[in-house]
């Protein structure tokens, strides 16, 4: 039996690791698909594979997601095409960062900007419909280093601690409406992301990941399929670890 079945699912940053996999999983599982990304025909390739593989209905967005304005329209689109809204993953995101004293207020901005205040924003749009169905599920990505901390990611790990902490607050605010509001807590993962701090900073840092491998975006797709469907109904307010047993 298909898990998510005729839910109707948004996941933004959908071109290339964690989101584009969620993609696949959620299209095997049913779900009507919104992708979105920033950059125009970047999804295009993926539509096409997984229309003709799944035959499921997906239907790319190019917008960012920093864009108010351009956010809400997307959010329009959804409810004039579907209805409703059942499930949105928060996964647009960056990484930069700089040690302590390098630390310029334009890269404070630009993190905080989609890693966060844009979470934000996409909460409250897709609350707007959630909250007439009474019902709802979004699911944010923050990161092991947003409850851990890591030495030379003080922005990025504040970001995705801001993350965590929203997740909580929303999830209990929203609980009373049938929305559920989890988030997920990646480790090491084998994304293009990971792959840039090159070779030897992996290997180093995969010493602390006790069951010995990098995860994949397979690995953190499959946990985001069970928070949104029906068998995670009574989770919310969680942020699930999907480290290998790491630590910083």
């Amino acid at each position: 039996m298909e898990l998510l079945t005729n839910k109707v699912c948004m996941i933004t940053g959908a071109s290339r690791g964690i989101g584009r996999e969620t993609a696949y999983r959620f299209a095997e599982e049913g779900a009507v698909l919104y992708v979105t990304d920033y950059q125009d025909g970047s999804l295009d390739s993926l539509v096409d594979i997984l229309s003709e593989k799944y035959h499921t209905d997906i239907t790319p967005l190019y917008f960012d997601v920093t864009d108010e304005r351009a956010a809400k329209a997307a959010i329009m689109e959804v409810k004039k095409r579907h209805g409703r809204l059942d499930v949105l993953v928060n996964n647009a995101g960056i990484m930069r960062d700089n040690v302590i004293g390098m630390i310029g207020q334009k890269l404070v901005k630009d993190v905080f900007d989609i890693n966060v205040f844009a979470v934000i924003n996409m909460i409250q749009l897709a609350n707007r419909l959630m909250v007439r169905q009474k019902s709802g599920c979004i699911i944010n990505i923050s990161s092991i280093v947003g409850v851990e901390g890591a030495a030379g990611q003080l922005v990025y790990s504040a970001s995705k601690g801001a993350v965590a902490a929203l997740t909580k607050a929303a999830a209990k605010e929203l609980a009373p409406h049938g929305i559920r509001v989890n988030a997920v807590a990646p480790g090491l993962i084998n994304t293009g992301l990971l792959q840039a701090i090159g070779d030897e900073k992996i290997a180093e840092n995969l010493k602390n990941v006790k069951m010995g491998r990098l995860g994949e975006p397979l690995d953190v797709a499959n946990v985001l399929v069970f928070l949104a469907s029906d068998l995670a109904g009574y989770v919310t307010g969680e942020i699930i670890g999907v480290d290998g047993g790491a630590q910083v």
